[in-house]
């Protein structure tokens, strides 16, 4: 059924377009740029900010084009006098009450105040300075999230997204008037409240009011360090993402030039967060056969289905806080990150002949909550801090600049061994689903000696931007290990962001379900759209990076976790076998209920 088309004219110029759609996004049909900051492909409208006025032909006040629909025969004008003198006063307003010191911002040259601020070339102050009035902090409390008022120009971005996307509300509208701010629950630090460490409420603030702790002068330190062994990790997403800090569209897949930078960076070794990913595979998966087996067989009713996966650190705390009644559902498997903190100080520092304590461990994140989980106190099972710094990807294109590096013109290189071979399988850990996928690929293998029904490997029901996606796969000729299985309907769910996270929690919490394993990612379009990303993020952008990380894995010569040669190697030299002993040991760990409020 066709929609009605409303007629208008956009600075004399027709148009027709859907009923319902706005002013803003009409204009931009048209190509007519129109100024936003509260603004978000992702967030509700709010219209908040007033950057984006227009003006209606016999309307008496200019409309903010972000929250205005279209009407019949509506006449705007996007830059009319009256409207670039409204537009230049909202600014130079937001900029009066504006920490200015850019040259010093970690948003510098990335801040959407600024380029307003440089398309009207304000050389002219005609409001007082209010900086000097306001009581502004800096919050650096939090491992992961730094915030800055003075910063702040209550756009309610960070708002929206956190209660929106998220389900938290860590930050919220306090007061009112002059004296409005974003703040947390009794104005606490970001550390004492219910905050996830996700990083999205900083992919969407448009300043510098929020933004990742930054852990790149201490990864420096360590790399000019002559007593430092420096070994860096690098997250499947950040291969199609950093590219687009560094002059390239989103989607560029540029796995061995990153690898090329980081070697000329001066890294000692320069290995793939992707083995772990490969080795995480073979744990959970082995932890959901055995929880299957106890349940099905030896009716164990202790044992907790469904099975959720354990790699999100932002969703895990998620369910600490809010729903801890749920912890024993987690698999016990740390994340692919820290799986590598421990090993790289165990087996690979001994196969190396380098002491654990000289060891420096780097992890390149698209994630701000991977900031948090090093940190956690269960993480040091290898006697050590297992990882000692994680980077996002955007403090990565940051130090690639720094270091002078032409990151287009790069050869490409491969990582270095041992702790460096991957399959497609772990690639796709990258995009919600992929987790899934990637188990599913594993475990009716190992179940049936035969590959997933699916063709060319491709677990299609798992993939995509659904919220909240299902499938089912019919086990079909079970080995005799595993006949109790023959004929089970493996039912599976995935969710992303954490939001959906929560309406799936309460489905499995009401006991409506029917839900053997569940991959949960706490970010919008799972690691790719990442809290430390490179920034702006979008619907479109997250669909791009997501189409090349599945590009990635269809041309890769290996694609299941379990035929990782490494993989093998580590069983066979070290761990034994996947949930065993040694293995529990270091690559497993625990959760601990939160407070909610």
């Amino acid at each position: 059924m066709s929609k009605y088309m409303v007629n208008l004219k956009i600075n004399n110029i027709p148009i027709a377009v859907e009923e319902g759609t706005t002013i803003l996004d009409a204009a931009k049909r048209l190509n007519f740029h129109i100024p936003t900051l509260c603004n978000h492909p992702d967030l509700s409208v709010a219209g908040n900010c007033r950057v984006c006025v227009v003006e209606v032909k016999g309307a008496r006040l200019l409309a903010a084009s972000c929250a205005t629909p279209v009407s019949e025969g509506m006449e705007v004008f996007t830059n009319s006098e009256k409207v670039r003198i409204a537009r230049k006063h909202v600014v130079e307003l937001l900029l009066s009450e504006h920490n200015a010191d850019c040259t010093k911002c970690f948003k510098n040259g990335h801040c959407e105040l600024q380029e307003l601020a440089s398309e009207y070339r304000y050389g002219d102050h005609i409001f007082i300075d209010l900086v000097p009035f306001k009581h502004k902090y800096l919050d650096i409390s939090s491992p992961s999230i730094t915030k800055d008022t003075s910063k702040c120009i209550r756009c309610q971005r960070c708002v929206r997204t956190c209660a929106e996307l998220q389900a938290v509300s860590a930050l919220a509208v306090v007061h009112k008037g002059n004296h409005q701010t974003i703040s947390t629950f009794m104005d606490k630090p970001m550390n004492d409240v219910v905050c996830t460490n996700c990083g999205q409420c900083i992919n969407r603030c448009p300043t510098g009011a929020l933004y990742e702790r930054n852990y790149i002068e201490d990864v420096w330190n360590a790399i000019y360090n002559p007593n430092k062994f420096v070994v860096v990790q690098t997250a499947p997403a950040t291969r199609v993402a950093v590219g687009e800090d560094l002059g390239l569209e989103p989607g560029h897949r540029v796995t061995g030039k990153m690898v090329a930078a980081l070697k000329k960076m001066g890294f000692n070794k320069v290995l793939d967060t992707d083995f772990t990913a490969d080795l995480t595979i073979m744990e959970e998966g082995t932890e959901l056969l055995t929880r299957l087996k106890k349940a099905l067989v030896d009716k164990d009713e202790t044992v907790k289905l469904p099975m959720m996966t354990s790699c999100s650190p932002g969703w895990i705390k998620f369910q600490e806080h809010m729903f801890p009644d749920l912890l024993p559902n987690l698999s016990t498997c740390k994340s692919p990150q820290q799986m590598f903190g421990s090993l790289a100080k165990t087996y690979y520092a001994d196969k190396i002949n380098i002491k654990a304590e000289n060891m420096i461990v780097v992890s390149i994140m698209p994630c701000t909550a991977k900031k948090f989980e090093c940190n956690r106190p269960e993480m040091r099972d290898s006697g050590f801090k297992d990882v000692d710094y994680v980077l996002t990807t955007r403090e990565l294109a940051m130090m690639i600049k720094q270091a002078g590096i032409e990151f287009d013109k790069l050869e490409d290189q491969h990582y270095d061994s041992i702790l460096g071979e991957s399959t497609g399988a772990a690639v796709i850990f990258g995009a919600t689903g992929g987790v899934m996928e990637a188990a599913l690929r594993t475990a009716y293998e190992i179940v049936t000696g035969k590959e997933v029904p699916f063709a060319n490997l491709e677990i299609k029901p798992v993939r995509g931007m659904d919220g909240v996606k299902e499938a089912s796969i019919k086990i079909k000729g079970a080995k005799p290990e595993w006949s109790f299985l023959e004929g089970v309907e493996m039912n599976v769910a995935v969710a992303h962001g954490l939001t959906n996270a929560k309406i799936l929690m309460e489905a499995v919490e009401s006991g409506k379900t029917n839900y053997h394993f569940i991959e949960i990612m706490g970010c919008p379009g799972g690691c790719i759209g990442g809290g430390g990303q490179p920034i702006p993020t979008s619907p479109e952008i997250r669909r791009k990076r997501a189409e090349a990380i599945y590009e990635e894995d269809a041309g890769m010569p290996i694609r299941k976790s379990h035929e990782n040669p490494e993989v093998v190697e580590v069983y066979k030299d070290y761990l034994g076998h996947p949930c065993g002993h040694q293995s529990h040991e270091l690559l497993h760990t625990h959760y601990v209920e939160r407070k909610r409020y």
